[in-house]
């Protein structure tokens, strides 16, 4: 069994899950699974996925589990009393062979937004480690243990970057459940204080660690079928975090419609609202000078805000971005694949994005063109006339 806890997913799972308990209850949502790497043949493993799928919804939160997330200052007493009735459902799984028969697979998760959400993380680790697990068998991990001793010493023997700190946010694409452990433990043992903490819920309680996320772009992307007018949606977006958190889990997604777009709705109120921004696509140098110079032009001390970085980083990246902004702002770096799924054999690039709300379809316009999804043509053209963003998502990163 892959995925044996509820627990085993990322913390902004439940915090767009309360949201959506709170403001949401009768929204639907429709998700859509891709694998970015060309000439991978997963349908030999459909059977193994669907008999993982199966264990994970016979799962339901346990007492010990429950009180775990009790302790948490912003999550709400009704909100556990519902996960203690909740339970994952098949019957809102589709998972077939590609009609193309290239041995990509479909899988495609169809239900109300509150029973759906939770679905999206370790559905991408079960055919993650199913994946690995049959294409490398008893893989010798000793080479992986070499690497991420490597990055440890790095980070934490180089002379000035006492301070830098990384957190792991790699479970959506983790090679195994059991290297992500190990992989968390060493962190955690050869870093010490630079490890800040983990996305993964699960391993924040078994190891004691800070767990760390606010929200994700399908928050973002729903409220284009739920907000006011679609212009509005942004904005209505940030409003109703703000309504539910009322200053905690303060950082906001900046990439949804690209930066240009975020900026113009990001004014004053927000700078001075949300604690920062999160990084997750484009060009990071340039993406952060313009967030910095956005707050020195709402009168904004930026040294009083955090930029969070989480883009396809390793160790050196995080490194030169760190020696880029020290001192101009506070940082925070959360490093995903790199860390979990580092052992030799190529990592999958999978993603499970939402791609309808309430049957309306949704998209997000980042300023990586390759990270977009969406199954209307004629709504990303519509998307991009409302937000007056060009053609080419490129032209962003370089404004």
């Amino acid at each position: 069994m892959i995925v044996s806890s509820l627990l085993d997913t990322d913390l902004y799972k439940f915090s767009m899950m309360q949201v959506v308990l709170h403001q949401y209850p009768g929204a639907h949502a429709e998700y859509r699974f891709k694998c970015r790497n060309p000439g991978v043949n997963l349908e030999p493993y459909i059977d193994e996925i669907r008999e993982e799928l199966q264990a994970l919804c016979s799962l339901r939160f346990t007492e010990s589990e429950l009180e775990y997330l009790r302790t948490w200052r912003f999550i709400k007493s009704d909100f556990v009393d519902f996960l203690g009735l909740f339970q994952l459902n098949t019957k809102y799984v589709e998972i077939a062979p590609s009609p193309q028969g290239n041995g990509e697979i479909e899988i495609y998760i169809r239900g109300p937004w509150l029973h759906t959400i939770l679905f999206e993380v370790p559905l991408l680790a079960i055919v993650n480690e199913v994946y690995f697990r049959n294409t490398h068998p008893g893989l010798d991990l000793s080479e992986g243990r070499r690497r991420l001793r490597e990055k440890i010493a790095l980070l934490r023997d180089t002379p000035g970057y006492s301070e830098c700190r990384i957190a792991d946010y790699g479970t959506r694409r983790r090679f195994s459940r059991e290297w992500h452990r190990e992989v968390v433990t060493t962190l955690h043992e050869g870093l010490g204080a630079q490890l800040t903490g983990t996305s993964n819920v699960w391993l924040a309680w078994q190891l004691g660690l800070r767990p760390l996320g606010t929200l994700a772009h399908e928050y973002l992307q729903a409220h284009q079928a739920l907000g006011p007018r679609l212009r509005d949606s942004q904005v209505a977006a940030l409003e109703a975090w703000a309504k539910e958190y009322r200053g905690d889990l303060g950082i906001a997604l900046s990439d949804v419609y690209g930066l240009t777009a975020f900026l113009r709705d990001f004014d004053m109120y927000f700078c001075k609202l949300f604690d920062g921004t999160r990084h997750d696509s484009g060009d990071p140098f340039v993406w952060g000078e313009r967030v910095l110079a956005h707050y020195q032009d709402n009168r904004v001390d930026p040294r009083s805000k955090v930029l969070v970085f989480s883009d396809g980083l390793d160790v050196p990246k995080v490194m030169k971005l760190y020696e880029h902004f020290h001192g101009r702002c506070q940082l925070a770096f959360g490093v995903g694949t790199n860390l979990t799924n580092d052992v030799g054999p190529t990592p999958l690039n999978i993603v499970i994005k939402m791609v309808r709300c309430n049957g309306q379809p949704v998209a997000k316009l980042s300023d990586s063109p390759g990270k977009n999804m969406c199954e209307d043509d004629a709504y990303i053209a519509y998307l991009r006339q409302v937000f007056d963003i060009p053609i080419l998502a490129e032209a962003e990163s370089a404004a």
